[in-house]
């Protein structure tokens, strides 16, 4: 066996029971892992250095394919419905063996790298794969050892991750071919059968949204983070399609992250050491920074080449619309060198929704920032999501349901003490469509949006008047510096009156529902945040 990299002082494969005859390299530099990859064929270079690479059959998550182990660690902690599926301690040891056993003939890439930039709460992890570029991304996407670090490291967790290896549901004990399985009392994560990179990553932050709440109770969040020149920080929640990359990541003010962070006690912090971001029909025109960070180093997935050129066609969607680029946070130009910050002082929840029925931005008070996190509203739209026809309400618990291992009311009531003890601003913005749903509206305009959320940061927002919305009952500003004042008004740009209020209900009877399983955490005062539907002539 050769080994190459890096190779800590303590505690090598052996201790995981792997035992290669094959080549094992160890934290490779960039330069390195690309030349793997070029020469096993995984991708290409595009024209701007960075490496284009296939997932395969998975071109994102399988949240249905995540299991956790069931034992004393997580038994009276884990909320065993919805994405947290059991899997018994004996099922994973026999899985894992056999994936250990797969990969002992193969050439392995080990990356050890920390998670969390807080000191406080900073995680260690080995991550082994049988891919390079899956390696680079590791690189990408977790903090970097510095070398003397890397020379003494003791990882806490492991994640290993096979793509070729696929289960047997008829004798393995899961539901597919593919698996991402995590072990809390081995601190061990397993991925097989699936080429999906962000599997390692939300595999890191689903252990982090037990870890920290659980043993620290610091709130870990799936939201992006920027600060200001007046060192205010802002946090901006959403889920995928939202915005959420794309309006953290402004030239005014440094980013902290763009995906993960936890809330201590008076601080903000990324978790990660780089950016996973969304690239169809990305443009230099409309985001600058993650345009221009798509170079030697990154990698792309799943996009595909202008014909006869190297140009990246970041129209083309004929594998899937959500192709992606990781890169390290520092290709971003305006980046704030520690990724940390203070408490913030203003909070976004970011929507698409496709029906045209909320504000572009409107205030809440806690209670409604409470039932609107535990709702964590958006819509997926027709070609987005397979058998997916016409505009459908998507709720994901804390804008992040899939990667939460507890249950969703533990975070809304970290939350909760966050908001009663501190003058944070909460904001509702809708990133999605005006004048109509999704066939009648048009999509509102990023210029707009950037405008919007710059007045609340500016505090202008915070000198105009307000009035409530009929049904949601947020505030909704009359006027904004840089928006015309009929874009604020939802029903201002509806030609059809009597439709924005059906469908304004319609939409508040889709919360209520939704809302119906945490009636047991949610007092009267939270629930008094939920729309009212309009009593409106038959």
């Amino acid at each position: 066996m050769k080994e190459l990299g890096i190779k800590s002082k303590l505690e090598g494969l052996d201790a995981l029971g792997i035992h290669t005859s094959e080549q094992v390299n160890w934290n490779l530099s960039p330069a390195n892992l690309i030349e793997k990859s070029l020469d096993k064929k995984e991708g290409i270079l595009t024209d701007t250095g960075a490496l284009m690479c296939d997932t395969g059959k998975f071109t994102g998550r399988a949240p249905n394919d995540k299991y956790i182990v069931r034992d004393s660690t997580t038994e009276n902690h884990v909320w065993w419905k919805e994405f947290n599926n059991p899997i018994s301690p004996e099922v994973f040891k026999s899985l894992k063996a056999k994936l250990i056993e797969f990969i002992s003939d193969k050439e392995l890439f080990v990356k050890d790298v920390f998670a969390c930039a807080s000191n406080d709460f900073k995680l260690s992890a080995r991550i082994v794969n049988t891919e390079a570029y899956h390696n680079l991304f590791v690189h990408n996407m977790f903090i970097r050892p510095e070398k003397e670090e890397l020379e003494n490291f003791i990882p806490q967790w492991t994640v290993i991750n096979a793509p070729a290896f696929e289960a047997n549901p008829e004798t393995d004990g899961v539901r597919s071919k593919n698996f991402a399985i995590i072990n809390f009392s081995e601190k061990c994560i397993i991925i097989g059968g699936t080429g999906y990179t962000g599997e390692i990553k939300k595999g890191i932050f689903t252990v982090l949204n037990f870890i920290l709440p659980v043993d620290h109770k610091v709130l870990s969040m799936h939201c992006s983070a920027n600060e200001g020149p007046d060192g205010q920080t802002a946090l901006f929640f959403g889920l995928s399609g939202t915005g959420k990359t794309t309006l953290s990541t402004d030239p005014n003010r440094k980013l902290i992250g763009d995906d993960e962070h936890g809330w201590s006690k008076n601080q903000i912090f990324n978790f990660e050491g780089g950016c996973y971001a969304k690239v169809i029909n990305l443009s230099e025109k409309g985001e600058a920074d993650i345009f221009n960070a798509i170079k030697f180093g990154a990698v792309l997935e799943n996009t595909r080449f202008i014909p006869e050129t190297r140009t990246i066609d970041f129209a083309n969607d004929s594998v899937t619309e959500n192709t992606r680029v990781s890169y390290p946070i520092h290709y971003i130009k305006n980046v704030k060198e520690v990724s940390t910050g203070v408490s913030p002082s203003h909070i976004f929840f970011l929507t698409s929704d496709a029906q045209g029925v909320l504000p572009p931005i409107s205030k809440l008070t806690a209670d409604q920032a409470m039932f609107h996190f535990l709702s964590g509203y958006t819509a997926k739209v027709a070609g987005t999501e397979e058998g997916v026809k016409e505009p459908k309400a998507v709720f994901s618990s804390c804008f992040g349901a899939p990667f939460l291992p507890l249950h969703p009311g533990k975070y809304a009531s970290l939350l909760g003490d966050k908001l009663r003890n501190s003058n944070v601003n909460v904001w509702l913005v809708n990133t999605g469509w005006i004048g109509g749903p999704v066939g009648v509206g048009s999509r509102m305009r990023l210029a707009h949006t950037r405008s919007i959320i710059t007045a609340a940061l500016n505090g202008q927002l915070s000198q105009v008047e307000y009035t409530p919305h009929p049904v949601f009952g947020v505030m909704v500003p009359i006027s904004c510096p840089g928006v015309p004042v009929f874009v604020l008004n939802p029903k201002d740009n509806w030609t059809d009156k009597n439709g924005y209020d059906i469908a304004a209900n319609k939409l508040a009877e889709q919360f209520i529902k939704n809302f119906e399983k945490f009636k047991d955490v949610a007092d009267q005062s939270i629930l008094a945040g939920a729309p009212k539907p309009l009593e409106l002539a038959s």
